[in-house]
């Protein structure tokens, strides 16, 4: 009798054609195994089914693709059914399944408690063997107190979110502070969204702190009362900023120019060979500050949106107050070469503060910086209002709305 070999595993090869399949196929996998996880903790937990999550998922499985933004919403259900919605069970499928494709994370209209945010706080932070690779996180008309802002601040500071939003959630100074405070020593924040919060005179500080010790590069406050006085405290750094840097770039170009001037006794073959090689020093430094200058922190910004901001609103001594701001704005336009975008729309800057933005919106194009898009009120004369945007392009203001329970909106 011939002894029985030992039965041997074969070794499965995947060919370069069967990659795209496979990879489609793991997908599904996970996917599946997400949403049967999610619907099992929420049977677990007694909360409701997100129904807008369960369709993006059940589309994406249909696809054949990773779900990489994840929105949770529920629009369908009654107030009664509201008050056991939780976030808990999606953290926990996410945790199960190690669902390591998620890069966007939605939470709109929705009570979160301390445990909740613990967990996401958890899910956020970079450390543990699972990295989850989120660098977008919206909480939109969320209930969140003190406490959750300052574990919120804290995890952001060890996460890879680089654009917050927290849109329609009421934050008063204690909680922007803790917030902030977490945000200051992150350097990977680029946006920071903070709409319809509440935020009054007593903001302008924390936030000019934040710009000036972040990399924070688009801020949107739009629909808050920063007023003249917090507006002021806001723009005030970043003004001054803008103004050294000006100067400084223009003692420098002196210094460049007089130093040309040095060298026309020279001979010619020296000459060359001094100003290639000082042009090549040149372009080695603005090779090495643009690789730097993206998670540099600054009092500088790209886009300032702050329409409806209560700037108009009259007051003891409004006009002096309202035309140093105004300065400083103009300051900003001026000489920031960084500016790209400034939303002042639905606040009165009057027709004599129309008049001196159109001037620095001139300067501006004259010392040939790049263009900024702005955005103003109405509230002054047809031919100021039209000059400003012949000289400067038009910004349209964006009015973010509070997520609707009628309607679900798609990735």
């Amino acid at each position: 009798m011939s002894k029985t070999q030992p039965s041997q595993k074969k070794k499965v090869v995947v060919s370069p054609g069967n990659k795209t399949t496979a990879g489609k196929t793991l997908a599904v996998i996970k996917l599946r195994g997400l949403l049967r996880a999610y619907e099992s903790h929420c049977t677990k937990v007694g909360s409701c089914v997100s129904t807008v999550l369960r369709e993006d998922l059940s589309r994406c499985i249909d696809f054949q693709k990773p779900l990489n933004k994840i929105t949770l919403f529920f629009p369908e259900c009654s107030t009664a059914e509201r008050a056991s919605v939780s976030v808990c069970p999606l953290l926990c499928a996410v945790r199960d399944e190690r669902y390591t494709h998620l890069k966007e994370l939605r939470l709109w209209d929705l009570p979160i408690k301390h445990q909740d945010m613990a967990d996401l706080c958890l899910l956020l932070e970079r450390k543990g063997r699972t990295v989850y690779p989120l660098v977008t996180l919206e909480l939109l008309d969320c209930r969140l107190d003190h406490w959750a802002l300052a574990r919120l601040g804290r995890a952001i500071a060890l996460s890879s979110i680089t654009t917050l939003n927290l849109d329609y959630t009421p934050i008063e100074l204690e909680g922007l502070k803790d917030l902030l405070s977490g945000l200051e020593w992150g350097n990977h924040v680029l946006s920071l969204s903070l709409c319809y919060c509440g935020l009054g005179p007593w903001s302008g500080s924390p936030l000019a702190s934040l710009v000036s010790r972040s990399t924070v590069r688009h801020l949107y406050i739009n629909g808050n009362g920063l007023q003249r006085g917090g507006a002021t405290e806001l723009l005030q750094p970043l003004a001054e900023y803008a103004e050294q840097t000006a100067m400084a770039q223009q003692t420098t170009h002196a210094t460049d120019a007089a130093n040309e001037n040095s060298c026309r006794g020279l001979s010619q073959d020296n000459k060359v060979k001094r100003l290639k090689g000082k042009g090549q020093k040149k372009r080695r430094k603005r090779v090495k500050r643009k690789s730097a200058g993206a998670m540099a922190t600054g009092p500088w910004l790209e886009k300032l949106h702050m329409p409806d901001n209560a700037i108009d609103e009259a007051g003891p001594g409004a006009a002096a107050a309202g035309m140093d701001l105004v300065n400083i704005i103009c300051v900003l336009v001026k000489h920031s070469s960084h500016l790209l975008e400034l939303d002042l729309g639905e606040n009165h800057v009057g027709e004599a503060g129309g008049k001196l933005l159109l001037e620095a919106v001139i300067e501006r194009r004259k010392a040939k910086l790049p263009p900024v898009k702005i955005g103003v009120s109405t509230r002054m004369s047809p031919s100021t209002f039209s000059a400003i945007f012949k000289s400067a392009k038009e910004l349209k203001s964006m009015t973010r709305k509070r997520p609707s329970r009628r309607k679900t909106k798609k990735n």
